[in-house]
């Protein structure tokens, strides 16, 4: 149940993370780069605080982020067509 948890949580983040890359479109590529560390950072951190297990933890931090980027690719995609 914490692993749900935490894939939850992250899940949560990544859509923060999302919204707000999309209120600064018009910023440097540098910027969303120190902005999507920010963010890989306070997903870590918040799932070692639900997990307690370093190595579990990056596991779902993975794993959270891969689906975000499958989501939001196929949505991408999608409003493409």
């Amino acid at each position: 149940m914490k692993i749900y948890t935490a894939l939850l949580l992250q899940m949560i983040i990544w859509s923060g993370y999302t919204f707000i890359e999309w209120l600064s479109k018009y910023d440097q590529l540098v910027y969303k780069i120190i902005m999507f560390f920010v963010f890989f950072y306070l997903a870590i951190n918040i799932g070692n605080w639900v997990i307690k297990s370093t190595k579990k933890t990056f596991m779902v931090t993975v794993m959270s982020l891969s689906l975000y980027a499958s989501f939001h690719l196929a949505m991408s995609y999608i409003t493409h067509l």
